[in-house]
């Protein structure tokens, strides 16, 4: 079991014959994935050799889903395309759009986010790794080789704190690792995440990473006071931000005491939630809450 995405997704990748895309998509077959085609209209109708395995191009998203049953898509185009790319894909009946692209205009995020929803398509994204179920599927960037499957769910605004919290707690394993993304706008939120790992059976505890600015913590901890069950162990990426910053993602601005790291900190420790202060800590934490349970 895993969330929204398993052994069975077939997977589009859209800008697959660019750089990034050729690179990701040699990874993503590597690791197992069911990638059944890329998508690009000026190279329709070719193939694509990655070692051995042809993967077809399509010249739209729906000639795609009509030829092959896609429900996914992976987009790597630029920023400049990314909102008619999605578009596309919501239009076809994808039903999970996983955006990399980063350095979309908030303006498009709004626009394109809106119309998946009304077509009922699930975005991530945009400006993140992707998810993963370990042993599964890879739809995105993240590593494949540095954990395992496992009962551990884990949601993260920060792709590189997505990996080391993998690799920390790879001994265990993971059921599906999801990087959100850190933009002010994304389609999928913490939330959503908590969500669906509280109705995953094999799913036992869940790893929440946030990072400074913004209330997207506060409204978790919200939530997981009022609806989740499971034992969920946290982290805020960001003590030692300054005030007043903008800090790295561009959701990460801090004023007074609104958006800081403690105060998310509070928040999330006064819905049952440990809170690490670092990486290595957090990891600890989830050792000692799955050891206390055995």
């Amino acid at each position: 079991m895993a969330i929204h995405l398993t052994k069975e997704s077939k997977i589009l990748v859209q800008g697959m014959t660019g750089g990034e895309g050729m690179k990701h998509t040699r990874r993503m077959l590597a690791a197992g994935t069911n990638v059944v085609g890329g998508v690009n209209p000026r190279k329709a109708g070719r193939t694509v050799d990655f070692n051995d395995r042809p993967v077809p191009v399509f010249g739209s998203v729906a000639e795609g889903v009509d030829a092959t049953g896609a429900d996914v898509t992976v987009v790597f185009v630029p920023p400049a395309f990314t909102r008619a790319a999605v578009t596309e894909a919501a239009d076809a009946g994808i039903g999970l759009a996983v955006v990399i692209t980063e350095g979309v205009p908030v303006h498009d995020s709004v626009a394109f986010l809106a119309h998946a929803r009304r077509c009922g398509t699930r975005v991530i994204g945009p400006n993140c790794p992707g998810l993963i179920s370990p042993g599964q599927s890879v739809a995105g960037i993240i590593p494949t080789d540095i954990t395992k499957p496992g009962r551990i769910g884990l949601v993260s605004k920060s792709g590189t704190l997505t990996y080391q919290l993998m690799y920390e707690l790879r001994d265990i394993g993971f059921s599906t690792c999801v990087g959100i993304g850190g933009d002010p706008v994304v389609g999928t939120t913490h939330i959503d995440c908590l969500a669906a790992f509280q109705d995953d059976p094999d799913t036992d505890l869940i790893v929440l990473i946030g990072e400074i600015g913004g209330d997207a913590e506060e409204r978790a901890a919200a939530y997981i006071r009022d609806h989740v069950t499971k034992p969920v162990v946290g982290y805020i990426a960001g003590f030692t931000a300054p005030e007043g910053r903008t800090m790295g993602h561009a959701g990460a601005i801090v004023s007074g005491s609104s958006g800081t790291a403690r105060a998310k900190q509070q928040a999330l420790e006064a819905a049952g939630v440990r809170v690490g202060r670092t990486p290595t800590e957090t990891a600890r934490q989830v050792l000692a809450v799955l050891d206390a349970g055995a």
